[in-house]
């Protein structure tokens, strides 16, 4: 049984390293650390903009318990929306991978719109 256990670890652990390899190619990266750093900061940054959006809504009178469902949880990914835009830049930036979350971060803006407000870069 624990050769069975063995075995299992090592197919995890290539999976994980191919995975590691294939992150590190499409992002531009050189190390496994910088791969870990990048999927941190993208945990960290959603649920800290899940924390704070739910208090904001009570500051402002809509809590879960007295509006509706159809109504509080789009209104609360609506006010998600920026504040993730703006932790993603600011984590990023306190754990050393400002360049790429500020490329990430202007990247996914100018597809959703927000062309005209960013110089054209051909390396993003």
């Amino acid at each position: 049984m624990s050769n069975f256990l063995f075995y299992n670890d090592i197919v995890l652990l290539r999976l994980y390293l191919l995975k590691m390899e294939k992150l590190k190619k499409r992002w531009g990266l050189t190390s496994n650390w910088q791969v870990l750093i990048i999927l941190l900061v993208f945990s960290i940054t959603g649920y800290t903009s899940l924390l704070i959006a739910k208090p904001i809504l009570n500051l402002v009178g809509l809590s879960q318990e007295t509006t509706n469902p159809w109504i509080y949880r789009p209104l609360r990914i609506l006010l998600i929306f920026p504040f993730y835009q703006i932790l993603i830049v600011v984590f990023g930036w306190l754990f050393g991978q400002f360049e790429f979350f500020w490329s990430f971060e202007k990247k996914m803006l100018r597809r959703i719109g927000f062309k005209r407000f960013f110089k054209e870069d051909k390396a993003n």
